[in-house]
């Protein structure tokens, strides 16, 4: 466990620093762009890697953001062999954007309802 939080709080700086310094767009690609690495694993594990994301938040210098820990989470997940999908979505009124990550449909990192009440922006 205390392998994946570190490896959770090396992405929360990594997203941190490309955030901060080359903008959403590169952000975006980085996490387009992560392959799944093959490896048997099971649903539990994603939620495993989640609480070890969830955890590293806590240990993290200052507020991480839901775009930075979906990122990291995102890229953490795909690394380990899972399949996810780093979601961004937004209200309309009051307006409101949010980030979260599913695996296979199911949200990992947030409430489930957080599907109905933001609109889908883009999954990647």
């Amino acid at each position: 466990m205390k392998r994946r939080v570190l490896e959770s709080w090396l992405l929360l700086l990594y997203f941190d620093w490309l955030m901060r310094f080359r903008g959403f767009s590169r952000v975006h690609a980085v996490v387009r762009e992560q392959e799944i690495r093959p490896r048997a694993t099971r649903l539990a594990e994603a939620e495993d890697l989640s609480h070890a994301t969830d955890l590293a938040c806590v240990f993290y210098f200052k507020r991480v953001l839901c775009l930075q820990r979906s990122a990291a989470l995102a890229v953490l997940l795909r690394r380990h062999g899972r399949s996810a999908e780093m979601v961004i979505g937004a209200q309309l009124f009051p307006f409101l954007s949010h980030a979260w990550v599913e695996v296979e449909g199911r949200v990992i990192n947030d409430k489930p309802s957080v599907t109905q009440l933001f609109q889908v922006l883009e999954r990647c």
